[in-house]
């Protein structure tokens, strides 16, 4: 059957605005995203630009908003849509198009680092092995999961509406793996200080939308929630503390 797509294009280089081309392409309902796109490139349009990988979802080098929601072309296949209508295919959503369905990710790896402590950890006994248990592994055990592909922060309304400078999903995810890993103790409270800044966890509104498009399937919402009643509850902790003293 042939399936129609309509792709996103923008060369800065030759185009004044973006554009999209239509192109029709022979698959079947069990043929990827990845592979029409593939087909494209190799049959029809040699110019057309995306990222790919490996192509099996770990990488998560192929993010692009899926008629307007952000997926992982490698995952989606093509009986997922409604094939018998065009399928929009356009970069995600938030970062800057470097070329057609290409973005540049530097600002998401720069909030990836900003969350980084600057203390450097005393205790730790690089000869000894530090043990840790499976209920403490638990804790955060889902974040371990993030390949950093960006679907959540196309897909984040504050990102895309509100508030472009909010640090974003994938970062408070990030750093909520390391507050709640208890071989990080000795940083968590400088952590916790990154995340109460301006544009840090706070931000977030709780939209689910970074759990909806998650490849992943992480609960990355349910992590940002975690992570702001930690924040209140070494707040009551050094409220009581103070009591005490006084």
């Amino acid at each position: 059957m042939n399936v129609s797509l309509k792709v996103y294009r923008f060369n800065p280089e030759t185009d004044k605005e973006p554009h999209y081309d239509v192109f029709a392409v022979e698959a079947e309902p069990n043929d990827r995203i990845l592979d029409c796109l593939n087909k494209i490139r190799w049959q029809q349009d040699s110019t057309l630009s995306f990222r790919m990988s490996c192509a099996h979802g770990i990488c998560g080098s192929d993010g692009l908003t899926i008629n307007s929601q952000s997926a992982l072309a490698c995952q989606k296949l093509v009986k997922d849509y409604d094939f018998t209508k065009e399928i929009l295919i356009e970069p995600l959503k938030y970062f800057r198009v470097v070329k057609d369905l290409m973005i540049d990710l530097n600002s998401f790896f720069e909030r990836i680092k900003s969350i980084t402590p600057q203390a450097v950890q005393t205790t730790v006994n690089l000869g000894k092995e530090r043990i840790q248990s499976i209920r403490e592994r638990s804790r955060f055990d889902d974040a371990l999961k993030c390949i950093l592909c960006g679907c959540c922060y196309s897909a984040c309304p504050v990102m895309t509406e509100q508030d472009q400078e909010f640090i974003g999903p994938a970062a408070i995810l990030r750093e909520q793996r390391y507050i709640f890993d208890s071989r990080t103790e000795d940083d968590t409270k400088e952590r916790l200080q990154i995340m109460k800044k301006s544009h840090g966890v706070w931000g977030c509104k709780s939209y689910y939308m970074c759990t909806v498009v998650c490849p992943k399937k992480i609960k990355v919402t349910e992590a940002i929630l975690k992570t702001k009643k930690k924040i209140i509850q070494e707040q009551q902790s050094k409220i009581q503390q103070q009591a005490g003293e006084n």
